[in-house]
């Protein structure tokens, strides 16, 4: 079956076919961890599992190299400022690479918490300085790049277009946070290869320029290339990577080999809290053990990111959330109710639900359209093991871990399942005194209530 995706690069849904007819070669913008992930960086992290788990659905075998950024990311996408890893280091008076093990320890285990595979390649950017350097070298070698008092500039003028992913007039752009006033560059659009280090800067190497260390975009190029080739299938990340990051690995890889680095350019879109910006200023900046904390299985926020498509906005809400929550034991209950029915249901009709499925994933991961047939297959008024079979396939792309048994009983008594989702509100609202209350009730009247990663569970 075909597979449509649509192309930041060409600004059109195109039919994919990848480079190599056996084997997909994906690369994806991974963390700077200099703190944690939120769920907003997250849900990019979810939408490239999805990507990952279709085209596996489809038969292709994947090879994906994702970075993780330690070094060279600066607090303005510019080329100003200091390093983030080192604002961090000095606020949490650690060393930066202390800084770097610790946040990516946390990336990970958020990763494991969502059910996010984890690519094949995982490459940090300061394992790779000395092929960034001969990047640097390559692109002064091909006239590129040019050398300053402060830096190694990328020279934009000598591209036949420049920007191509974002399509931005240059003319009409203010002086801003992309364009450093620095009197030696040549043009207010150049970008920093490569950053003469100050004397008491932390992190910087020995280079042809000196004491030194990365710009931002060089890691992506560098190790893009090294791990996938000069060309490879698919580049993803988030919608704000676009007129920064991604054109500038873009300008670099042209420099360097005359190729734009990826065919296909997928980027996921923001996600708001309560319809607005997430923020600190605002106090709504949420991570994963948020919603761990507040008794929600952490599978829940990854189904909830399929109501919106992955490059619609998605608004965060504790509502929906715990609506989604309900919907997730429902779909786990249906599973169950499946895979203990005795009806038998014709193959036909099997097949027409996975065509609908297999039809909506490859339709630019139209996850929304996809969840809806999985709900037709959870109602279908009869229950037999061949729905449930054609569930846990369907699951191989949601990730939801649909055969789970829920930890709640349905056959609980009515009073019981209401005080329980008494306890849950209590717990959302961190009302801890009325949790504390609910609990003492239900053990008073005979129930066992445990708060586990995984949610509440009751016996």
């Amino acid at each position: 079956m075909d597979i449509y995706f649509y192309n930041t690069l060409t600004r059109k849904k195109e039919l994919f076919k990848p480079i190599d007819s056996k084997e997909v070669k994906i690369y994806s913008c991974g963390p700077t961890v200099y703190k944690d992930a939120t769920i907003g960086n997250l849900r990019t992290n979810i939408f490239q599992d999805i990507l990952r788990r279709v085209l596996k659905y489809n038969g292709y075998n994947i090879k994906h190299a994702m970075n993780i950024t330690d070094v060279g990311h600066l607090v303005s996408d510019g080329d100003e400022g200091e390093d983030k890893m080192l604002k961090s280091a000095r606020e949490e008076k650690k060393s930066p690479m202390e800084i770097a093990e610790h946040y990516t320890k946390l990336f990970f285990k958020d990763l494991e918490s969502l059910n996010i595979e984890t690519p094949e390649i995982i490459c940090k950017a300061t394992d790779h300085i000395n092929e960034m350097i001969e990047y640097v070298k390559k692109l002064i070698e091909n006239g590129y790049a040019y050398e300053t008092s402060t830096a190694i500039y990328f020279d934009v003028s000598k591209l036949d277009k420049y920007p191509i992913l974002s399509n931005l007039n240059l003319e009409d752009q203010k002086a801003g946070a992309r364009v450093n006033i620095d009197e030696e560059k040549r043009n207010p659009y150049d970008f920093a290869l490569w950053i003469k280090a100050p004397e008491n800067h932390l992190m910087k190497w020995d280079s042809p320029w000196g004491k030194s260390y990365p710009g931002w975009h060089i890691e992506c190029s560098t190790m893009g290339q090294k791990y996938l080739g000069e060309q490879f299938d698919i580049h993803t990340g988030g919608i704000d990577l676009i007129p920064t990051h991604h054109e500038n690995e873009i300008a670099q890889s042209k420099g360097k080999c005359g190729k734009i680095p990826a065919r296909f350019w997928l980027h996921g879109e923001y996600l708001l809290i309560n319809g607005g910006k997430m923020s600190k200023s605002l106090g709504n900046v949420y991570l994963m053990k948020d919603i761990i904390e507040k008794g929600y299985d952490p599978l829940v926020y990854r189904l909830f990111s399929y109501s919106s498509h992955y490059r619609n906005k998605l608004n965060f809400t504790w509502e929906g959330i715990n609506a989604t929550a309900k919907s997730l034991e429902r779909l786990r209950n249906g599973y169950q109710t499946h895979l203990q029915g005795t009806d038998d249901v014709e193959d036909k009709i099997i097949n027409e639900f996975e065509s609908k499925f297999h039809q909506a994933i490859n339709d630019d991961l139209n996850m929304p359209l996809a969840v809806g047939v999985v709900w037709d297959v959870v109602r279908q008024e009869k229950k037999s093991p061949k729905f449930a079979k054609l569930l846990e396939k369907f699951d191989t792309v949601l990730g939801i871990k649909i055969q789970q048994k829920v930890s709640i009983k349905q056959d609980l008594p009515q009073e019981v399942l209401d005080l329980i989702e008494q306890r849950k509100q209590a717990r959302e609202q961190k009302d801890w005194a009325k949790s504390d209350e609910i609990r003492n009730l239900l053990e008073s009247m005979g129930y066992e209530v445990k708060d586990t990663k995984d949610g509440m569970e009751v016996k």
